[in-house]
């Protein structure tokens, strides 16, 4: 019994190591910049502690599996080295409601957001049409479809 356990243990762990993303996936499938730079540049973080959208500083920035952030303090940026998975946005940072509705990866206006059960979600806000809208109209089977959508790009 002992051994089927410990055979069974390596077999979740060799799964979870397979399937992980790798920076080389991430910045593939990953609303960037060139550069690698996430979110247009704006703080992670600062969606969470200020509620609002605010600009990073190229002087303060972070790496994170191949993906580069930026801060507005250095707090945000010590704050976000400790747990990086907590503030990056949700699919890579596409918008939330593309992602749901038909499973495509569309930009995003980085003010555009919201921060629900601890996660950030971007949308696209452009030309008389703000995603967040229609998010809000039908969130809980958004969610779940663009939950099941992105894992096509990111096994």
């Amino acid at each position: 019994m002992k051994k089927q356990i410990n055979i069974l243990f390596l077999f979740l762990v060799l799964s979870a190591t397979a399937f992980a993303q790798t920076p080389e996936v991430r910045k593939k499938q990953y609303n960037l910049e060139s550069s690698g730079l996430a979110i247009g540049g704006y703080d992670p973080v600062a969606y969470f502690t200020m509620n609002k959208a605010v600009e990073g500083k190229k002087e303060l920035s972070a790496n994170y599996d191949g993906i580069t952030y930026r801060f507005a303090s250095k707090q945000n940026k010590d704050e976000f080295t400790r747990n990086p998975a907590r503030y990056e946005p949700q699919f890579g940072g596409w918008c939330a409601y593309a992602m749901g509705k038909k499973g495509e990866k569309v930009e995003i206006d980085p003010e555009t957001f919201k921060v629900l059960n601890g996660k950030l979600y971007l949308f696209y806000n452009k030309y008389f049409s703000n995603t967040l809208k229609s998010w809000n109209q039908d969130e809980a089977r958004l969610k779940t479809q663009a939950d099941h959508n992105w894992m096509k790009f990111i096994p």
